[in-house]
């Protein structure tokens, strides 16, 4: 069966080169006898395998040497409790700017470990349609962000300074898909299931001056320093994830590195954009255009009625994935790197006839 244009907020679209390496591999890898899925994560291939994929990250990303690289599991949802647990310190308070859903969840789990959070800035007032100005307070441990909003599409287009402080960045769903300035980061984290790769692996880039704010009393398992010590394998790593991510990082550094994918992705999504705008009685953009996500454009109809024959005809053109979060309504497209141009360009073509085909 054909491939489909894959919208879904993730996991999301792989590239077809991605996809077929792991087919061809996944029985025999490389000669080996052996499934990549089936060799111990101690052993020498899967060391080759983990190295590079580590040099790749740095490379691609050009990650400081100050920062250390760890691979964890978890999702976001669990550096939202890890963080205040290991960078904040006692009487001190830290920052998180609310964008949404996922940057709520931050600031929740962050006062359930008695965190005292500052508000630094928020979006709700206006359903988290645009990025706010920030509030910052003296002596912040950190400034929390969510760089790019799934559900809300909108996105830090570039990254705030944080003034005296350094920026904790949620970077889950638009990881790797600009270059990214590390000035005045002092962790990044992100889930791979969106940009660069399946699900299951979380990525921690992480000055290493913060281990000395750990306490003893954090159980092993929740130190960041744990996995630093230990090659991110105190305990059994996803080895497959782990395989996948460096697949994904060759590919973006044969396809013109962070540079090169950024242009790519300003290029789709302004084609979706210019769809919406077009129609502006009958499309309503949720994100006000300062704003917008290159990686989630999101909309609703003014005739909330025609959701459903839109959604049904997209599924007609084999397009998937494009109900919208039930916090916004409406529609979705999640556009991450490796959509093609082609799928987003057959979207706008099918919203401008749909479009036409209603007024």
């Amino acid at each position: 069966m054909p491939r489909i244009f894959n919208f879904s907020a993730g996991p999301a679209v792989l590239p077809d080169s991605v996809l077929e390496t792991i087919r061809d591999e996944l029985l025999d890898y490389r000669g080996s006898g052996m499934s990549i899925i089936e060799m111990s994560h101690r052993g020498k291939i899967f060391d080759e395998v983990y190295k590079e994929s580590l040099a790749l990250f740095r490379r691609v990303a050009n990650i400081p040497e100050r920062f250390d690289i760890l691979y964890m599991t978890g999702g976001a949802s669990t550096q939202f409790a890890l963080l205040p647990i290991n960078l904040a310190r006692p009487g001190q308070s830290a920052g998180y700017v609310n964008t949404g859903v996922w940057s709520e969840k931050a600031i929740e789990q962050a006062e359930l470990a008695g965190i005292k959070v500052h508000d630094a800035g928020s979006s709700k007032d206006k359903n988290h349609s645009y990025i706010p100005a920030l509030k910052l307070a003296p002596g912040l441990d950190y400034l929390h962000i969510t760089s790019n909003n799934t559900i809300y599409g909108t996105q830090f287009r570039e990254l705030p300074d944080p003034g005296e402080t350094k920026l904790a960045i949620d970077m889950s769903s638009d990881f790797l898909s600009r270059p990214i300035d590390w000035k005045h980061i002092g962790v990044a984290y992100a889930g791979l299931q969106k940009n660069a790769g399946p699900s299951g692996l979380t990525v921690v880039v992480i000055d290493r001056e913060y281990y000395a704010r750990e306490s003893e009393k954090t159980p092993t398992m929740f130190r960041y320093s744990t996995f630093a010590k230990n090659d991110s394998m105190y305990n059994t790593p996803p080895t497959f994830q782990i395989y996948a991510f460096g697949l994904v990082l060759k590919w973006i550094e044969s396809d013109g590195g962070l540079v090169g994918v950024e242009k790519h992705n300003a290029v789709k999504a302004q084609h979706i954009y210019d769809a919406i705008d077009a129609f502006p009685q009958f499309y309503l953009g949720h994100a006000e255009k300062n704003s917008r996500s290159l990686m989630n454009v999101t909309w609703n109809f003014a005739n909330k009625d025609l959701e459903a024959d839109f959604l049904k005809g997209a599924v007609e053109r084999k397009m998937d994935g494009l109900k919208g979060h039930r916090s916004v309504g409406g529609m979705r497209a999640s556009i991450y790197n490796a959509m093609s141009e082609a799928g987003c360009k057959a979207l706008a073509d099918y919203m401008r006839d749909f479009a036409q085909s209603r007024s």
